[in-house]
């Protein structure tokens, strides 16, 4: 054992003045407040610089199930945190407002269907296609009431029929009408966003409406509507397409690839897992979910870049609205296409 110096547990023979202690419990107070202020300050600016950095803006509407269960899940926020991007979730209501945010930098990439890029591309709106989704003839149809007289397209000859102008339906009844030996010209077209559309569809003041989903399916499963028509057999593709500034997308690939990769992914669980995925999705679309699973169903998610014969049928489709007069002038889709 090692013998106790009995210094060790000395005394102060004398006690230190009172004002000496609290001159020390003050600086020792003020030392503590120093290194408070010193790691409050360290944090916020750590994240007012996460917060100022670089972010991924993504235009996406309610209706872009795979948008919605991706920003759910923050799936892409942990894809993009090594590359020290972050997101943010822009919402537009309808194609053509989420082109116009992009066109005025808004927003560095978005998801749309068919025709607002046509539409926007015509209207001088700068933009490039840079991946699409597979087709999905049956996610967009015509409808007639359950107890409707009409029996085939042919039988719209003369009758009313509801439709978004400008949206991926137009070039669906343009192309079925045709197929039926009928153009524009022979029916009412009238012209109704798809919450119109559908009040004029179930209290009968159109005879047909033709809609997308996952306003089809809510129709379907609401009032018993039946498909009278849709994409298929091979009328139309019904592509869906991610859009992107040219800057944006030439100088950020890691993060295209990174996007890519997250809705290939999530698409992949999705499609695995639609209940699950439905149930995700419903709450934030307000839809029930077993709308939403049928809508799920009758689509593909396995985004790719574009091929010639993808941007083939785009052109298509863009001749056609040329000829109808849809567009003020011919465009070619090839000069919006993603070096």
């Amino acid at each position: 054992m090692h013998p106790v110096n009995p210094e060790d547990f000395a005394i102060d023979s004398e006690p230190r003045p009172l004002w000496q202690s609290l001159r020390d419990l003050a600086l020792s107070l003020l030392v503590v407040a120093a290194i408070a202020l010193i790691t409050a300050f360290l944090t916020a600016t750590s994240a007012h610089a996460q917060a100022g950095g670089p972010q991924l803006r993504i235009g996406y509407q309610k209706s872009a199930s795979l948008f919605v269960l991706q920003k759910a899940q923050g799936s892409l926020e942990k894809k993009l945190q090594p590359l020290g991007f972050g997101v943010k979730w822009v919402e537009f209501p309808a194609g053509p407002q989420l082109l116009e945010g992009l066109n005025v930098g808004a927003v560095d990439v978005g998801f749309v269907g068919e025709a607002p890029p046509i539409f926007a591309q015509a209207a001088g709106a700068k933009f490039v296609y840079f991946g699409h989704d597979p087709a999905a003839p049956r996610a967009e149809a015509i409808l007639v009431t359950k107890d409707s007289p009409i029996r085939s397209v042919a039988d719209l000859k003369g009758k009313k029929v509801a439709l978004n102008k400008g949206s991926n339906v137009h070039y669906l009844l343009v192309r079925q009408l045709e197929k039926n030996g009928l153009a524009l010209s022979d029916i009412q077209p009238i012209y109704l966003a798809p919450a119109d559309g559908r009040a004029a569809f179930e209290s009968k003041n159109v005879d047909a409406w033709v809609i997308w989903d996952p306003f089809q399916a809510a129709a379907e499963k609401a009032t018993g509507a039946r498909v009278l028509a849709d994409g298929t057999p091979g009328v139309v593709s019904n592509y869906q397409y991610y859009l992107g500034e040219r800057g944006f997308v030439t100088k950020n690939p890691k993060v295209i690839d990174a996007l890519f990769e997250d809705s290939v992914s999530q698409g992949i669980w999705l499609k695995k897992n639609l209940r699950q995925a439905a149930e995700i999705i419903a709450p934030l679309q307000g839809l029930p979910v077993d709308v939403v699973e049928l809508a799920l169903r009758r689509y593909e998610f396995n985004v790719k870049p574009l091929t010639p014969e993808v941007v083939a049928e785009q052109q298509t489709i863009a001749d056609t609205f040329f000829q109808l007069k849809l567009i003020p002038k011919a465009i070619k889709v090839r000069d919006a296409i993603a070096n």
